[in-house]
């Protein structure tokens, strides 16, 4: 009677290999073999890739993971490299290596620097905070266009001696808005690639993979600010080279993306092309029609595709209507009591008011119904009445296509809502508040 022991090595069933074959014999006299599988080279390959990719790889993240990796990567090298170049030239503006330079007075330059950083990067929180989960795409490339303006600052800082202060604290500034709109869009889309609930693991190898990139940009940032130091025209030459670079590989990784939640854009795109077809688009093909870049780019827009959304303003203030507006509003609560949204349309925009007891589906159906309202009224000249019609007919089998295609329905992703409404209902008079 003999058993056979098979030695496996990995964390997925797609990545397993065998290691080694243990053989027990004991049919005339008791032995035992060990046969041993794949070279120590392979089998230290293997543990050194297990510090760079999460657990379970691949099938343990979206397919996009890896090409959206490969690219930020890049971008990151080429930002440690002109990082070198950069702070060669700010330590030399502040008086590093000069007599006349005084400690005092490096350090409080130094301290504006980062206070007004620090103040900065409040101030964008405040003003942006809401909007960076809805558009993650957009403010990724968004922070990645701040990091190249605040190095370039840094960079033309000595050029500017009577300007110092304000150039440097502008350049901070700009890198403020860098730290909160790409470590808040990382984390979305960290949460985009784990699909078994591996978010923490997938951060913690981001981690490891950016180490060592950032290690070699420091090693190539130093040889490069060694070879050009005394050169001008070289150091410039390095710093835009590199920046047109770290802005193209920024731009395939954004495009590389494929993600399957609902924001407004996205949400427009879908139901132009339903209410056109009667079919959903999948995730990969939406991922191309999608506008990326920042909204003031408005001429790089696909122009077969109009974009509905622009025309929607989701939770207005009941006290910024006037008396005409308002009156139409009480006649649309009476019409409408068990609503949990309200639409009107106001010099061709559709506003949505939202019930202050409306859940995250209900706002996901007040902005489709608006968009179906604004397609409609596009077409023939529509009423509130026809898109009624068409969302008791299609809602539920448009989101029934939704979901089999591979979308997220459970909500919308958008911009804080902070103003809501309530309709309550007297004996006789019907008021809004």
């Amino acid at each position: 009677m003999g058993v056979i022991i098979e030695e496996w090595n990995g964390s997925s069933s797609t990545r397993f290999s065998k290691t080694a074959t243990i053989t027990f014999s004991s049919s005339s006299s008791l032995s035992l073999s060990i046969q041993r599988s794949g070279g120590r080279f392979d089998h230290v390959w293997r543990r050194v890739l297990q510090a760079f990719v999460p657990e379970g790889f691949p099938s343990s993240v979206t397919p996009d993971y890896v090409p959206f990796q490969v690219w930020d990567l890049l971008q990151g090298l080429s930002t440690y490299i002109r990082t070198m170049l950069s702070t060669q030239a700010l330590l030399s503006a502040i008086g590093v290596g000069e007599k006349s330079a005084t400690v005092i007075g490096a350090t409080f330059q130094w301290f504006l620097r980062d206070l007004t950083g620090m103040l900065g990067g409040i101030l964008f929180t405040f003003y942006q905070g809401s909007d960076l989960d809805s558009n993650a795409k957009m403010w990724r490339l968004v922070a990645d266009l701040m990091n190249d303006l605040g190095m370039l600052m840094d960079l033309v800082s000595p050029l500017f001696p009577s300007a110092f202060v304000v150039v440097v604290c502008l350049g901070s500034l700009s890198r403020s808005f860098t730290g909160v709109a790409s470590g808040a869009t990382r984390a979305a889309l960290t949460q985009h690639f784990a699909l078994q609930s591996n978010a923490a693991d997938i951060s913690a190898k981001e981690g490891s993979q950016e180490t060592v990139a950032t290690m070699t940009g420091m090693a190539l940032g130093m040889l490069l600010a060694r070879i050009t130091i005394g050169h001008p025209l070289a150091i410039w030459f390095s710093f835009l080279s590199l920046t047109m670079f770290h802005m193209y590989a920024n731009y395939r990784a954004v495009r590389c993306l494929v993600l399957t939640s609902l924001n407004m854009q996205r949400s427009s795109i879908l139901l132009q092309h339903f209410m056109e077809t009667g079919q959903v688009l999948s995730p990969e093909q939406v991922s191309g029609m999608e506008h990326i870049l920042p909204r003031w780019t408005n001429f790089w827009r696909t122009k077969h595709v109009k974009l509905l959304h622009s025309r929607m303003c989701l939770g207005v203030r009941v006290s910024s209507l006037d008396h005409q507006e308002l009156m139409e509003l009480l006649h649309s609560a009476g019409s409408h009591k068990k609503a949990k949204y309200l639409l009107m349309e106001r010099k061709g925009t559709i506003n949505i008011l939202i019930h202050k007891n409306s859940t995250t589906s209900d706002v996901l159906q007040s902005f489709i119904h608006a968009l179906v309202m604004a397609k409609l009224m596009e077409e023939n000249n529509s009423t509130y009445l026809e898109s009624q019609s068409w969302m008791d007919k299609h809602y539920e089998l448009f989101l029934g296509k939704l979901s089999s295609s591979g979308w997220k329905t459970e909500r919308l992703l958008s911009q804080s809502i902070i103003w809501r409404a309530n309709w309550i209902y007297g004996p006789s008079d019907d008021k809004v508040d």
